[in-house]
């Protein structure tokens, strides 16, 4: 015991290492022995108290010793804080602080495991053993991709070649590892010009690249802006997203093109320095730098010809530097050039004609009203007509000369004399200007004396645009067919409208009408529609909406179009029966082909996979149904004594491909109808009878009248009648009108033969059905004489039944004799019997009685028929037969 406590004492923390050296002399296993590491696997963010692994059992450690064992950690480290270890037990479990493999590892590669190392000491001394435990911790995909930055842009040139590929370099990171990590990447809209590839480099990690599949042109869209997704492989994967903004990028691929190659100008020989002669102008498609010109001369140009002539390198104007010599020249020709960034230049050629003044010549002195700036003149395109330009003074130092102004060139321009003043013109337009039809106009105001001396000064007019045209759609009705059922963000049409002003005037942006539906999408830039979700005709088959085109104007202008959008049927749809089970209720003997039933059956789908056909799964022997209608109709009249329900399963199949289809089970009940009367039971016979003794007291129950009823209800309800009394004392017997049971009604007084004729009828309606049968009663205290009781009962059978009956129930039981081929000779002998009877009766008893035995047993028992309809089945006939038997 002292050698066990000191053992516990020496296991504190700070004493660990001297107790592995004391048990490096002392124990069997040294406390650096080496042993295998246990291994566990788990995976990374379980909660706390999840079970990692059981040390001791997994070591197969007895537990039973004494002192038991102890479990211990080596200390308190880093990576012990993530578990919990049962110090009785062995059993090591997460702790509250959980593991997250991209923290506990962030400098692991891939292909490289994530472990935790842990030291446990199992104690006292005589058990002492070190184990090293290995703690693998697998990855789960608990990390979503992220990109580098919200918006990634990538730059393309309009230039650029299809199937050109540019990299995006901000890839998405995802910590996770293996399948976790980023597997793919996709655009949320490619606008039909880009796709999106991925490659792997040899590191394994995966770059996006942006590839052209349709020509691109800067001109048209500048700008596509879309989202790029990228997802892992986990189970189920994770996303991230990052807007792409994708710059189409200009490039110079327009060269400047002079609007004149050819220009003519003619100066006078003095005039005077800075003087404007021409304007040349060029244009360049492009934009920014690559749409910047120069205006130079060419090297074919003398130095002093330059001199002379000063050419603006960005305005294009030439003006007179110098004075000219008219001794020396009288044509000059002019060589300009027309450059642009990395363009061959444009060439245009300017003669210059000078003409030799001898006297001092007139003079033309513009004076513009409009705005007016180096020669050109701006004016507004919603300018009225008869807006003044310019006055034009002519100045001549010989009052005598008389100078005439014309106007020279082609536009809605005049030039007229101004009334007020001598030698003013006044230039101003004749009607309003349209920039869209023409942007610039050259004009020419001619001056000629009585000498025939010329002078000309150009002035060139320029229109300004205005918002004065509003943006006009390709279309202004666009019908658009689309299946049910598309995938959300289903591309419907691309808009296109054009605005003929110039600059932002002429940008257009689409709208969506107030009236369209929020399910609908249209990209304010190029137009692109589209439908967000899944359209189902069934709930709406017609989209009706407006469309707007507005330009960036002031004020802006817009114009509308309707959009029709008709959603084409799938058949997405089974027929439906209007109720999920029938019941139909059909008297029975219906007529066969009449109408029992319709079944009403619906399918939301239209055309062929809207067209229902209805057919019967059992039953088509009997039963046939309507296709068209749905109507049902039995093959033969039905008899509910057979059977008195149906069950069929009706089909209903579409037209549709695949054909949907639907199934309803239908009950047809059949009414029952008085069709059958009452069959006797008992009495089996007419001629049986029954013997009552005359000391019986009234009120005893003789015998009864059963009868039975193959309808149902109150068709099978059964009364009891005595339509009829022969013999004896009247009312000596009653029937109860409910059992059939024949009571005594009063002391029989007389001996004989008592015949009763019952009425057996039932309840039906319209007309109630009945049968009838004789009872026959024998009041004596014996029977000594059998002969003469079957003869009275022969002879009155027959006359009797019929004065009791009706002559339309005697020619009903007439017919219903026929039914038996027997009974004409049954009546024949009985006859013949009753006549040797009265012949005989002379005769001794003794040989009367033996002829009447004779007789007896050759004849058969005769039977009354009962009264039924002419119309009784076989089935019912063979039954009365036995019955009778």
């Amino acid at each position: 015991m002292v050698s066990d406590k000191r053992v516990h004492r020496l296991i504190t923390r700070g004493e660990i290492q001297v107790l592995c050296l004391l048990l490096l002399y002392t124990s069997p296993l040294s406390c650096f022995s080496n042993f295998s590491p246990l291994i566990y696997k788990i995976k990374e963010g379980l909660p706390k108290g999840t079970l990692i692994g059981a040390i001791g059992t997994d070591l197969h450690l007895d537990f039973s010793v004494d002192p038991p064992l102890l479990f211990n950690l080596a200390q308190k480290k880093i990576n012990e804080q993530y578990v919990e270890l049962n110090n009785t037990t062995g059993e090591l479990f997460t702790s509250a602080v959980q593991m997250d493999r991209e923290s506990l590892c962030a400098d692991r590669g891939e292909g490289q495991s994530c472990s935790l190392a842990l030291d446990v000491f199992i104690l006292p001394q005589q058990y002492f053993q070190l184990v090293k435990v290995k703690i693998l911790i697998e990855d789960v995909n608990d990390n979503q991709p992220r990109f580098p930055s919200a918006e990634i842009r990538v730059t393309v040139p309009e230039n650029a070649l299809v199937n050109t590929r540019f990299a995006v370099e901000q890839s998405a990171v995802d910590p996770d590892l293996g399948v976790n990590s980023v597997q793919t990447y996709w655009l949320d809209n490619d606008f039909g010009v880009f796709t999106l590839d991925v490659e792997e480099n040899e590191g394994g990690e995966l770059t996006p690249f942006l590839i052209v599949t349709e020509a691109l042109d800067r001109e048209w869209q500048a700008e596509y802006v879309t989202d790029i997704i990228a997802e892992d492989g986990g189970s189920p994967p994770l996303t991230g997203t990052a807007t792409l903004r994708v710059i189409i990028s200009d490039i110079n691929d327009n060269c400047p093109k002079f609007t004149e190659a050819q220009v003519n100008v003619t100066v006078y020989g003095n005039a005077t320095r800075g003087t404007q002669l021409a304007r040349l102008h060029a244009f360049d498609s492009d934009l920014g730098g690559n749409a910047q010109i120069t205006y130079t001369y060419s090297e074919r140009v003398t130095r002093d010809t330059r001199n002379l002539f000063h050419l603006n390198r960005t305005s294009g104007v030439i003006k007179l530097a110098g004075k000219i010599d008219t001794n020396t020249a009288k044509l000059y020709k002019l060589t300009v050039l027309a450059n642009g960034p990395a363009c061959i230049p444009d060439v245009a050629a300017v003669t210059i004609h000078v003409i030799k003044v001898v006297s001092g010549p007139p003079l033309l002195v513009p004076r513009y009203i409009a705005a007016e700036r180096d020669g050109m003149v701006s004016l507004k395109e919603s300018e009225p007509a008869f807006t003044p330009i310019a006055f034009f003074t002519v100045k001549n130092s010989d009052p005598r000369q008389r100078v005439e102004c014309m106007l020279e060139g082609s536009g809605p321009f005049k030039l007229s004399p101004y009334e007020r003043f001598k030698n003013e013109y006044l230039l101003e337009t004749t009607e309003p200007l349209d920039y869209e039809t023409r942007q610039e106009y050259e004009l020419t105001i001619v001056g000629r004396s009585v000498h025939g001396a010329v002078i000309k000064t150009v002035v060139r007019v320029q229109v300004e645009d205005e918002n004065d045209n509003a943006p006009i759609f390709k279309q202004s009705m666009l019908e658009i067919f689309v299946e049910e059922n598309n995938a959300p963000n289903t591309f419907l049409t691309k808009l296109q409208a054009t605005d003929a002003d110039s600059g932002s005037r002429g940008e257009v942006v689409y709208l969506l009408g107030s009236d369209a539906p929020t399910i609908f999408h249209l990209d304010r830039q190029v137009g692109v529609l589209t439908v967000t979700t899944s359209l189902d005709r069934e709930e709406k088959e017609t989209y009706r909406f407006m469309v707007r085109a507005v330009d960036r104007g002031s004020p802006r202008r817009e114009s509308i179009a309707t959009v029709i959008i008709t959603v084409q049927d799938r058949n997405d749809n089974s027929p439906r029966f209007i109720n999920k089970d029938f019941t139909f209720f059909v008297p029975e003997n219906f007529p066969g082909f009449g109408e029992i039933g319709v079944l009403s059956v619906t399918d939301a789908d239209a055309g062929e996979n809207g067209w229902v056909a209805l057919s019967i799964l059992n039953g088509s022997d009997i039963f046939v149904i309507d296709t068209g209608r749905g109507a049902l109709r039995a093959k033969t009249s039905l008899d509910r004594e057979q059977q008195g329900t149906y069950y069929l399963w009706i089909e209903a199949v579409d037209g549709g491909k695949p054909a949907l289809s639907c199934v309803t089970m239908v009950t047809v009940l059949l009414l029952d109808v008085n069709d059958n009367p009452p069959i006797v039971l008992f009495p089996q016979s007419n001629q049986s009878y029954m013997l009552v003794l005359p000391s019986t007291l009234p009120g005893t129950s003789i015998t009864e009248v059963y009868a039975v009823d193959r309808d149902t209800g109150m068709n099978a309800v059964i009364a009891y009648s005595i339509v009829k009394r022969l013999g004896g004392e009247p009312g000596s017997f009653d029937i109860d009108p409910n059992t059939g049971n024949i009571t005594l009604r009063k002391t029989l007084s007389d001996r004989g033969l008592y015949s009763l004729l019952v009425k057996v009828s039932d309840h039906g309606q319209p007309e109630p059905l009945h049968s009838t049968v004789m009872v026959n009663l024998f009041v004596n205290e014996t029977v000594s004489n059998e002969s003469y009781i079957q003869s009275l009962l022969l002879r009155q059978a027959e006359i009797e039944i019929e004065e009791s009956i009706g002559p339309r129930e005697t020619h009903q039981w007439i017919q219903d004799r026929r039914v038996f081929p027997c009974q004409p000779v049954l009546i024949a002998l009985s006859a013949t019997c009753l006549g040797l009877f009265i012949m005989v009766v002379s005769l001794s008893v003794y040989i009367s009685c033996r002829k009447l035995r004779k007789h007896k047993k050759k004849r058969l028992e005769v039977e009354i028929p009962l009264k039924m309809n002419s119309d009784m089945q076989p089935v019912d006939r063979k039954l009365m037969e036995i019955s009778n038997i």
